[in-house]
């Protein structure tokens, strides 16, 4: 249901409203020239569930994760032309029953494409986004504000592992707040060239970094064997993923998760926890945190918490929809 007012008609004039409070909310997003890609319209929290408008650059990204929502969609592009100056527009269609990307030829809407890569700016680090490659552009926006506080305070003289690692976003941040050394694992194959990719945006030499295509539970098994321990180790796995010989659900795995991690993080190190699953709250992951150290009987002290950022707007009555959580956790025994 987009209004709760029964006599306001769904029509171009509505959703300019919604498009125009949603761009005002982020007007201090826009004069940062340090960070060119940040969320502008976040579904629920904006008034317009089941669509997310993402800014990179001049370029804007609409996300459609309802056929509802997406029955509008003529009216949304032509309020968002009459509201906004752009260089191009795309979209994702992700409304499959499963919320997974249904893969169109093209996803370019209008306007000008997009380079490939697009190189945008988060907190000054730069990153190559494709606009036009599959489900995933190469950085998850929600994370900015942990990159940072990660760079800013903990990376010094650290070696660091980056689990799930994606693209490498964490460990080009650890690099660049002077980590003596990364190591990012993730299964995809792609994730070698990609994480490279974002090292060499940065000026930071790939080949003096590790970067590992390897099953992330293996890797635990291996740096248990190899006695491996590491300053810092983030951990944002997906809520759900499953490969040859392990199947991860957040919701009944993340202890298990954290119990590998804990062995592998030195005495006084930090540990990342993250998740983006909107199936438990915030405090049932501390108490995941708690399970995990109980069990080994160790002991720990939460540093600092955090969840969604300003630009991923929440709706105050849909809490589901802050799905993030992150824990930055001191390893005390």
């Amino acid at each position: 249901m987009l209004t709760q007012q029964k006599e306001e008609a769904i029509d171009i004039a509505f959703f300019i409203k919604k498009i125009q409070s949603a761009l005002a909310y982020r007007e201090s997003f826009y004069a940062d020239a340090t960070t060119t890609a940040f969320r502008v319209l976040n579904g629920e929290g904006d008034g317009l569930g089941g669509l997310t408008i993402d800014y990179f650059d001049g370029y804007y990204l609409f996300t459609w994760y309802s056929l509802g929502i997406f029955e509008f969609r003529s009216l949304i592009l032509e309020a968002f032309q009459q509201s906004v100056s752009f260089k191009g527009l795309y979209q994702k269609k992700r409304f499959d029953s499963k919320g997974k990307y249904l893969d169109d030829k093209d996803d370019f809407l209008l306007g000008t494409q997009a380079p490939a890569p697009l190189l945008i700016k988060e907190n000054g680090v730069t990153f190559s986004i494709y606009l036009d490659d599959g489900a995933m552009t190469g950085l998850f926006l929600d994370q900015r504000e942990v990159r940072k506080t990660l760079r800013d305070k903990y990376a010094k003289n650290k070696k660091l592992l980056n689990t799930f690692s994606y693209t490498g976003a964490f460990s080009v941040f650890a690099a660049l707040g002077g980590a003596l050394e990364t190591t990012s694992v993730d299964l995809a194959k792609r994730s070698l060239p990609k994480t490279t990719e974002q090292f060499e945006n940065n000026h930071i030499d790939a080949a003096k970094q590790n970067i590992v295509v390897e099953d992330v539970f293996l890797y635990f098994k291996y740096a248990l064997r190899k006695k491996m321990l590491f300053d810092i180790v983030v951990a944002d796995p997906p809520s759900f993923a499953r490969s040859k010989k392990h199947t991860f659900s957040a919701n009944k795995d993340y202890v298990k998760l954290l119990k590998e991690i804990i062995q592998i993080t030195k005495v006084g190190g930090v540990i990342v926890a993250s998740t983006n699953a909107a199936s438990f709250s915030m405090m049932r992951f501390h108490d995941f945190i708690a399970t995990a150290f109980k069990e080994l009987k160790g002991k720990y002290k939460v540093l600092e918490s955090y969840s969604l950022p300003k630009d991923f707007r929440v709706y105050e009555k849909f809490q589901e929809g802050n799905y993030l959580k992150v824990v930055f956790i001191r390893k005390i025994k």
